[in-house]
């Protein structure tokens, strides 16, 4: 097991109102478009020493959730960080920026902006996105292969752009006339399958550190390219035993294509229901899904895995022979994949399928309980190498994130797992530690 600290960001998705959490009295949840909310949590997220921010982000509305909740309702990532760089000095600012329906260009440009304003703290989470795609034209969703595929080549143009316009091509030497050598200034010239791109960018790279890259994909695919490239992965892993597979598979995968094991870092989203007791934390929760759309949740899993529970018994387990074969297109696979891995090791009931993160969220690690229960996961999992650190994403109440910030990573800060204070300045040098 490694000696070195955890590397912890926090969702500024506002999971805390997820289900019916919006509903509490204390919830502020009219407040989701007003920025001083998002900058009091940075500045409380940077106060408690995390690595970084992390803004999550989607490219489509679902109108009909919103009737009950948020939906996928948000201000755009890249501005809301930017916005938030001038509150705050040392805390990493992740931005969510799609490969699949952006120009490279823009996006180096976005993100170089917001790295200059703040100083050498933006970061780039990499995704091929699942959804949006009627809105830039086109009928339908491109292969995981075409888009892993483009997100390669996209990847590698934003950061030939990131190069092109160096920060110590400025002189502004006034005395001589003389505001820039040029010759420092080069056209990346770039010509591939997907792209093509003259350069040089427009912003130059005046920060002090580069900008790191976050990547989500847990697909064969989706590994390869993360581990050729990322500086950490946000992964889906519900269980202790998908993370270390996942966390021992990249590590030789970025052996292979030659970098350190160590340049990669395994970090799984972590909903947190905290409460002062396991009884208000499991109230919480429930409370939080209580109007759980039943029909709709059996007919996602009907799409993922193929399994019709319209009329299954819901104390009734399911086993590993009831499951049909596979539907062959899914939105998203690795997701299918750990609700069949799930099924077959666990064979719950339908009771207890709806209560799963991989059917009510994302597959996330989830943990129900107090601070002191999530400390006793947090230690287990580190122990076990099964990550580098966790994203944490509050669940149920602001009050999760509060005793997230205020009682959890203080307490992984007395232990030793965390740090007491930042010891660099950019995101980069918070990963490095």
């Amino acid at each position: 097991m490694t000696s070195r600290k955890l590397h912890i960001g926090m969702s500024l998705a506002p999971t805390w109102l997820s289900g019916d959490a919006w509903r509490r009295g204390d919830s502020r949840a009219e407040d989701l478009f007003n920025i001083d909310y998002f900058v009091e949590i940075a500045r409380r997220s940077e106060s408690a020493k995390l690595d970084f921010l992390f803004r999550p982000d989607t490219l489509f509305l679902q109108t009909a959730a919103l009737e009950g909740g948020n939906g996928f309702a948000a201000l755009d990532p890249t501005i809301l960080l930017a916005a938030i760089a001038r509150d705050t000095q040392k805390i990493g600012l992740l931005s969510t920026v799609s490969t699949t329906f952006y120009p490279p260009y823009v996006v180096a440009r976005q993100l170089q902006s917001l790295n200059v304003i703040s100083r050498g703290r933006a970061g780039w989470n990499i995704v091929t996105a699942l959804d949006g795609n009627e809105n830039f034209g086109l009928d339908e969703m491109p292969s995981p292969e075409d888009r892993y595929g483009r997100a390669a080549e996209f990847t590698k143009v934003v950061r030939k752009l990131w190069e092109s316009f160096p920060g110590e091509a400025l002189l502004v030497d006034k005395a001589s006339g003389r505001y820039a050598d040029t010759s420092k200034i080069q056209p990346i010239d770039h010509a591939g399958d997907h792209f093509s791109v003259k350069g040089p960018l427009n912003v130059p790279s005046t920060a002090p550190s580069r900008i790191p890259l976050i990547q989500a994909g847990a697909s064969p695919t989706g590994r390869d390219f993360a581990a050729s490239v990322a500086d950490a992965i946000f992964a889906a892993t519900p269980d202790k035993e998908a993370a270390a597979a996942l966390r021992s598979d990249l590590r030789q995968r970025a052996s292979c294509h030659g970098r350190s094991p160590d340049s990669i870092k395994m970090l799984p989203g972590l909903s947190l229901y905290l409460a002062d007791t396991q009884a208000e934390a499991d109230d919480l929760f429930a409370a939080t899904h209580q109007r759980m759309d039943t029909a709709r949740k059996l007919g996602s899993i009907k799409e993922m895995i193929g399994l019709d529970l319209t009329h299954w018994e819901m104390d009734k387990p399911i086993m590993a022979k009831d499951l049909p074969a596979p539907p062959q297109n899914v939105r998203s696979r690795t997701h299918a994949n750990l609700l069949h891995r799930m099924i077959v090791r666990d064979a719950p009931t339908p009771s207890e399928l709806l209560k799963r993160p991989e059917v009510i969220g994302s597959a996330h690690w989830q943990i129900i309980g107090t601070v002191e229960e999530a400390l006793d996961q947090i230690r287990d999992w580190r122990a076990c190498d099964a990550m580098d650190g966790f994203i944490a994403v509050p669940g149920g109440s602001a009050t999760s994130l509060s005793l997230t910030l205020e009682a959890l990573v203080p307490a992984l800060a007395a232990e030793g797992l965390f740090r007491l204070d930042y010891s660099g300045e950019t995101f980069l040098d918070h990963l490095n530690e």
